[in-house]
């Protein structure tokens, strides 16, 4: 064995050989190690990716109804549940990465499968909630006891308080509200400024949005140069609206509104009463066909055959027609008129009393 030995061609490995082949064998574990980590970090970057990818999109909305106080992490697993998101834990992280989760609203959400992560983000931190309306309608010629008994009758208003905003409400915003006369003998402070017209509100409105959303339409539809007509023919914009509501209440043609308004202007002008049924109407309350001698006796402020000029504030809601007949009334010589009764609604007009007697025979005659 010993001859064996010495006869091999033998050299033992140096220290730094031995060195050497050690390193390259750390070497080549490192390069493993590395390449695993790699794959690892790669993997699992890959999976991220992946579930923070938009889930298949569909053509169909989910409402998700995100409670006050609900933690990202729950909003997350609100989102998963309804097919919205792959994994709640990443779309929480992601929230946080984002720096929002602060800013993000309740409320409820309509949303698409398919919306990206930043999309679902930015509808709730903007409070893109749904909004459910309600609608309602408010006819020319309506009284504010009228449009409250209606918005309490479907719901959307509590009478009592609606009137109490009506009466007592503060609109900074509306400066016209501001100009309105302060006069006891007024039923309403707002009758005439709440415009008729078909709203849309959003569910649970308090009956101060319900009079801003009305007030806004008025100040839409009030034109700042009929401000300058009304006041040429010696009217403030409230006396307007004040005589405009008469003219609603009185006719039903429109193309008879400024004829009728010019009526009414020339009695004004020479101090003669209004003498208009519309304003006795209002203090009944109710509608009647005919009114009796004893009713336009009625002792009453509002009553304009027994007091001079317009009544204390509006008796309706004006329309458009009406408010622009006010603004723009037409010149004639006409202090009287009587309905036809022929079934058109319109009025014989006319320029003095024998002619107004003359017009109510035929008229009755009809």
């Amino acid at each position: 064995m010993k001859q064996l030995l010495e006869n091999r061609d033998f050299k033992a490995e140096s220290p730094k050989e031995q060195r050497r082949r050690r390193g390259g064998r750390l070497f080549r574990w490192l390069v493993l190690l590395f390449l695993l980590v790699v794959l690892a970090v790669g993997g699992t970057a890959f999976y991220v990716y992946q579930q923070l990818q938009p889930v298949e999109a569909q053509q169909m909305t989910k409402n998700v109804i995100i409670p006050s106080g609900s933690s990202v992490l729950q909003i997350g697993r609100l989102l998963e549940e309804q097919g919205l998101v792959r994994d709640a834990d990443l779309f929480s992280y992601y929230v946080r990465y984002k720096g929002v989760a602060p800013k993000l609203k309740a409320g409820e959400y309509e949303f698409m499968p398919g919306q990206t992560h930043d999309q679902l983000i930015a509808a709730m931190v903007e409070g893109k909630t749904v909004v459910r309306a309600e609608r309602f309608t408010i006819p020319e010629g309506w009284n504010v006891e009228q449009i409250a008994e209606h918005l309490a009758a479907e719901g959307l208003v509590d009478k009592a308080k609606f009137l109490d905003v009506v009466n007592n409400g503060s609109f900074p915003e509306f400066p016209f509200v501001g100009e309105i006369p302060k006069n006891e003998a007024r039923k309403h402070r707002l009758e005439g400024y709440l415009f008729p017209e078909t709203y849309e509100i959003k569910q649970g409105a308090s009956e101060q949005e319900i009079v801003q959303k009305m007030l806004a339409q008025f100040q839409k539809e009030w034109k700042p140069e009929w401000t300058e007509k009304v006041k040429a023919n010696n009217l403030t914009v409230d006396q307007a609206i004040n005589l405009a509501s008469i003219v609603e209440r009185e006719v039903t043609v429109d193309k008879e509104r400024p004829t009728v308004a010019g009526v009414y202007y020339n009695r004004m002008r020479d101090k003669w009463p209004l003498q208009a049924d519309a304003t006795v109407q209002f203090i009944l309350g109710k509608q009647r066909d005919r009114l009796t001698f004893e009713d336009l006796k009625i002792d009453n402020p509002y009553n304009t055959y027994t007091n001079p000029g317009l009544p204390p504030g509006p008796i309706a809601s004006p329309g458009r027609a009406s408010l622009e007949a006010v603004a723009n009334p037409e010149k004639h010589d006409f202090f009287f008129y009587v309905t036809k009764k022929d079934g058109t609604a319109e009025h014989y007009f006319s320029k003095t009393l024998k002619e107004h007697n003359a017009n109510d025979a035929k008229s009755r005659k009809n």
